[in-house]
């Protein structure tokens, strides 16, 4: 970083390090119990048990600068809650110069390159002499509160964003799981079973008029409706060309999300040979690498590209079954995400098996009730992608501010009541 008009200081000059302890006791539910901060807690994931601190414990006040100091998240940088420092975490102590929220993200500015510079051969954890070393920009007082009152703001509007996109998706999975197991009735209202006929099906309770089908029993008349692939010589990585028919992987995947970037290509004649692998538009594809189970939709514009064997391709009689539909329950639906576990190992899929994904069970609407549902799911989603859109333009918005005012590139001064400031 560099700082035009400022004082950069090394932070080995202005900071003592002060690496948190092992509790007394834990769990601990004692008068003299405290909060014990771990990275989970601290990342709003987790809670934390109360615990008995230690003689030497390190206690941290709201807003101190913590850093995660082992494991494998090592660098990543945290705003302190009052409590009890974990074991694996350090508070970066400084003096009055340095007003506590602008100290916070000036350091949360290196947090990328402290997370790449790690050391250890077993478990990683932050190498003190490059941190020490890590330059922040001194501005004056007035202009640093300024700087950390605007990204401040940003941050609740980027945690008020991400509450709002959970709480729509908790939304979204409820009225899809009610969409599918009770339907749709000619007045446009969830069906009940005080005013509708229900049966027993292998999915719980539905509508007297769906049916329950396998998946290997909704695929389109084409050859071959479900694959994985190319395998071995079929596609050898050296014919992979600069420009050409993509080759789809896990990278296009997203949840409910088909991503349009393409990093892989096969020269067309070669792909001539592995048409059987062409994607279709409405197919549905889910990886079989990474994260497995992630499911999206192709998209109708998509033109000649092959899928790849990091991905499971479907299509599906889009006469009898919307693909969209089948995505969503791919991705969140309890009888299906059920049924894929019998493919985990130790509580991870690793894969998910052929035989697995043919007898995956949905539940079958009439297709007008099934297109009813549709739209009624698309009118929620679109609503979710808006804030999801606004989320990652936040996000974006908060990076490109920490690089101009925590480097001096834009100075704050004309926000400050219209007084420069002295520097």
């Amino acid at each position: 970083m560099s700082a035009s008009n400022s004082i950069l200081k090394e932070i080995r000059e202005i900071v003592s390090f002060e690496k948190g302890k092992p509790p007394a006791q834990q769990p601990y539910f004692g008068s003299d119990a405290e909060i014990y901060l771990t990275p989970e807690y601290l990342r709003g994931g987790a809670a934390t048990e109360p615990i008995k601190a230690s003689a030497n414990a390190v206690r941290v006040k709201q807003g101190d600068s913590i850093v995660l100091w082992d494991g494998s998240n090592a660098g990543e940088v945290f705003k302190a809650r009052e409590g009890v420092l974990s074991s694996t975490m350090t508070r970066l102590r400084h003096g009055d110069e340095f007003d506590v929220s602008y100290f916070f993200y000036a350091v949360k500015g290196w947090e990328s390159h402290l997370k790449g510079q790690t050391s250890g051969s077993g478990i990683p954890h932050v190498d003190k002499e490059v941190l020490g070393k890590l330059k922040i920009a001194k501005f004056p007082q007035a202009e640093q509160t300024k700087i950390a009152e605007i990204l401040s703001t940003v941050d609740r509007a980027i945690e008020q964003t991400e509450a709002l996109i959970a709480k729509q998706q908790r939304l979204k999975t409820g009225l899809m799981q009610d969409l599918l197991t009770r339907g749709i009735d000619e007045h446009g209202n969830l069906r009940s079973e005080q005013t509708h006929k229900f049966k027993d099906s292998p999915l719980g309770r539905i509508p007297v008029e769906w049916e329950v089908k396998r998946i290997d029993e909704l695929l389109a008349n084409v050859d071959p409706p479900m694959r994985s692939g190319p395998f071995g010589s079929a596609l050898l990585k050296e014919e992979l060309v600069d420009a050409g028919i993509p080759l789809l992987g896990i990278d296009n995947v997203h949840t409910e999300k088909f991503v349009a970037q393409f990093s892989r290509f096969v020269d067309p004649k070669k792909a001539q040979t592995l048409k059987r692998y062409y994607v279709r538009p409405r197919d549905i594809m889910i990886t079989i690498m990474g994260t497995v189970g992630r499911c999206c939709v192709v998209p109708d514009q998509i033109g000649t590209a092959l899928s790849s064997k990091h991905t499971w391709t479907i299509s599906l009689d889009q006469e009898i079954y919307s693909s969209y539909l089948a995505c969503l329950q791919i991705n969140h639906a309890p009888w299906v995400l059920n049924h894929f576990a019998k493919d985990e190992q130790g509580g991870i899929m690793s894969s998910i098996k052929s035989d697995t994904l043919r007898s995956t069970l949905l539940p079958v609407p009439p297709m007008d009730e099934l297109m009813a549902i549709e739209a009624r799911m698309k009118s929620l989603t679109g609503d979710y992608e808006i804030k999801v859109d606004l989320l990652k333009k936040l996000r974006a918005l908060k990076t490109a501010l920490m690089q101009e005012f925590l480097t001096g590139r834009k100075r704050v001064t004309t926000l400050l009541d219209g007084k420069d400031i002295p520097t």
